[in-house]
């Protein structure tokens, strides 16, 4: 019934140090507080003793009792409610370019490179639960596969949908990057994150990658970069077998590890390595936890006041024991 209570003046405690003195004083004093009659011989009162009198030293209990009920009251005892509200107070929107151009099909991670970032942004994209994300995809050409939202279902279902194919092969890092700063350029966010992915070298494309991180940097949009990947060579797709899956075989990849870096560099961002699965989730995380969102907690306390209970605790016993000294044992005192 009490737990969670806290006492609010919780130095009139010390008044129950009186209580023991009372108690003392009353057990030596008790006796010449009494009437007394003396007569010469008590033979024809005895197998008279009423059991009032023995029980009417409860009548003293029962009023210390109550004295220790009213100083508990005086101490203010008090229960806290606490309810607690949270508020984003520095939102983040991310757009995250994604290359699909067919050297994204090599198997050095596993299954392959695509496969195994869906898993992992799907992860990244789970984790951000106060933040808005959209997805550009690119390859020889781009465009936006998702605009920037806080309904992660969506976001998650278009990553999903993210396949090899869709686009005109080729590696357009201008062009992914410049499509992601466009969507996020006008974001009222306090913070403006870019996350640009390739396995490759800037080969398609009308924009170049220099000229797309300028704009990152006029628009205030912090790039991280991410080169996935082995350099050297990889079991790529080479052809088609006859029925219409692809045809692997050991081909030589490239990233220009170099303009990934000046990009990062650039727009204040940093420039990441994945050689495996486990480095690219680590990487995911590490992103996860340099860009933090501002989080603000609202607590309410309601205070729900318990000392009503110890008053009235108290005047029902001195009223019972007033009522019992001039009733029941009226003709004892």
């Amino acid at each position: 019934m009490f737990e969670n209570v806290d006492f609010v003046n919780p130095e009139f405690f010390w008044l129950l140090l009186l209580l023991p003195i009372v108690g003392v004083w009353y057990f030596f004093k008790r006796k010449k507080q009494t009437a007394s009659l003396k007569i010469s011989s008590i033979r024809g009162f005895k197998g008279t003793t009423s059991i009032l009198t023995k029980l009417k030293p409860m009548l003293f209990v029962m009023r210390l009792l109550a004295l220790a009920a009213l100083i508990t009251a005086m101490a203010r005892p008090q229960r806290e409610d606490v309810s607690t509200r949270t508020k984003t107070t520095r939102g983040i929107d991310i757009v995250m370019a994604i290359d699909v151009s067919s050297s994204m099909l090599a198997r050095d991670l596993k299954p392959n490179r695509l496969v195994a970032l869906k898993e992992v942004a799907a992860t990244f994209i789970k984790e951000r639960v106060n933040d808005r994300i959209g997805l550009v995809v690119y390859s020889g050409e781009s465009f936006t596969k998702t605009p920037i939202t806080s309904d992660k279902s969506i976001v998650l279902k278009s990553l999903k949908e993210i396949t090899y194919g869709q686009l005109q092969d080729g590696t357009a890092i201008g062009m992914g990057l410049a499509t992601a700063v466009n969507r996020i350029k006008d974001s009222k966010a306090k913070s403006k994150v870019l996350i640009l992915l390739t396995d490759g070298v800037n080969n398609s494309g009308f924009i170049e990658p220099e000229t797309a991180a300028g704009l990152a940097v006029e628009y205030g949009i912090k790039t991280y970069t991410i080169g996935i990947g082995t350099n050297g060579m990889a079991l790529t797709p080479v052809g088609y077998n006859p029925d219409g899956s692809y045809r692997y075989g050991m081909s030589k990849v490239e990233i220009d590890e170099q303009l990934l870096k000046d990009i990062a560099e650039q727009t204040g961002g940093v420039y990441f390595r994945a050689t495996d699965n486990e480095k690219l989730s680590e990487i995911y995380e590490e992103i996860n936890k340099l860009e933090k969102t501002d989080i603000e907690e609202i607590k309410y306390y309601n205070y729900e006041e318990e000392f009503r209970f110890f008053a009235l605790f108290a005047v029902g016993l001195l009223v019972l024991e007033s009522i019992l000294r001039y009733t029941v044992f009226r003709s004892l005192v």
